[in-house]
């Protein structure tokens, strides 16, 4: 297949759908390591058209849902500085800190600005020399190349007024977190196709065999989906818990050299707090010490920050899977878009903002919904257009 809308086909959607009802025996209990799946699988109703057995749950893979607290508190105070712009992608912008946000640390007067690359915000550094300019750098292995090429052409240009606060995430430590949970439910994982565009699927092997899970690398749209969801089942039934890559289009074993190349020089391995969850060891990037002259954090002296979470907000259950979104007291009621208690709520790729956008708001049974759900499920995937912008992996 080539084209997007050939991955919401209705026919080849029904026959998956179909497929996965007829294999399954037994409850299971798959995680996606994804945010953009998650919106995908709850746009469509996803979840709703699998069989009863068979549950989805949401996990950690926001990368904006899990920059801890501290580090919400450290950007925003790095962006009220006099002298300072501070360059963010726009999502991190509502995102509550203890007491306020960028937005309102915007409308107070800072220079906080928007931009859609890392290398607008050196752009930005070579065009006001006279100012330091701060580049929130946040994500998982995917959006972590391209901080890492900007902090390298700032070393190679020259651009001393640049600097970046990273909180870089991987995914592999954090299976390994969620797993060692006592309240782990997980059986299987879906693995993010993107993360494994760049970092390759080597590090994956290693967690199947220990965790005796299946993981299968997943792509975006409603076929890749349901492929996924398809293959980590059949191995659950036969008791297989092998790496399965169901987005070999896109996804190779050794993933993009160059990519890790840029890392291994720019970062090195640290442990990172999660927001929600807690330290999880070696699970994050920080700049290495050629170029730690770039890192916000310690140029300006931001390393002792107080917080405090808000105590109605139950975003680290959900992020954990131990919660869904509506299940929370404070969600659609004190907790919405517009007032949110944590970035679940509010971020492009957060479970909390996926339930209120797309409706999901509880009080309907889950059998009556996806008996409903399945009857309907050709119009479902007929009417489905593309939310991600990300490209889908061929089925079978």
């Amino acid at each position: 297949m080539k084209y997007l809308e050939e991955f919401q086909n209705p026919v080849l959607a029904r026959r998956l759908l179909d497929e996965i009802h007829a294999v399954t025996t037994r409850p299971w209990a798959l995680m996606e390591v994804c945010g953009g799946q998650t919106h995908s699988i709850i746009r469509h109703g996803i979840d709703q058209l699998l069989p009863e057995q068979v549950e989805l749950i949401h996990g950690p893979g926001c990368p904006v849902c899990v920059t801890p607290l501290e580090t919400i508190d450290k950007a925003l105070e790095i962006a009220s500085r006099p002298g300072v712009i501070f360059c963010s992608f726009g999502d991190m912008l509502r995102v509550p800190g203890t007491d306020r946000d960028l937005f309102q640390v915007r409308s107070q007067g800072g220079d906080v600005r928007v931009v859609y690359s890392p290398l607008d915000a050196l752009r930005i550094a070579q065009q006001n020399p006279g100012r330091e300019v701060v580049f929130f750098g946040i994500g998982f292995e995917t959006t972590a190349p391209p901080n890492a090429m900007t902090v390298y052409q700032a070393q190679k240009l020259g651009v001393r007024n640049f600097s970046m606060l990273v909180s870089h995430v991987r995914v592999p430590p954090a299976i390994e977190g969620l797993m060692t949970s006592p309240d782990c439910r997980v059986q299987a994982f879906l693995a993010a196709g993107h993360v494994c565009s760049v970092m390759g699927t080597e590090e994956y092997p290693e967690l199947a065999e220990r965790f005796k899970v299946p993981i299968v690398v997943t792509g975006f749209e409603p076929l890749d989906i349901l492929e996924g969801v398809r293959r980590a089942v059949l191995q659950l039934e036969r008791g297989e818990h092998r790496v399965d890559n169901a987005y070999a289009r896109v996804v190779r074993p050794e993933g993009n050299p160059a990519a890790r190349r840029m890392l291994a020089d720019v970062f090195e391995v640290t442990d990172r707090p999660w927001r929600g969850i807690g330290v999880i060891p070696a699970s994050g990037w920080r700049l290495s010490e050629r170029y730690r002259a770039f890192d916000a954090e310690h140029r300006f002296e931001v390393g002792d920050i107080a917080t405090v979470e808000p105590a109605a907000c139950r975003a680290g259950e959900v992020l954990q899977g131990l919660l869904k979104p509506h299940e929370c007291e404070a969600f659609g009621t004190t907790c919405t878009p517009r007032t949110p208690l944590g970035a679940t709520m509010v971020s492009s790729e957060g479970a909390c903002a996926a339930y209120y956008l797309y409706r999901r708001l509880g009080g309907t049974s889950a059998t009556s919904t996806r008996a409903t759900s399945t009857t309907a499920a050709s119009t479902t995937a007929a009417t489905a257009t593309a939310s991600t912008g990300k490209e889908a992996s061929p089925v079978g």
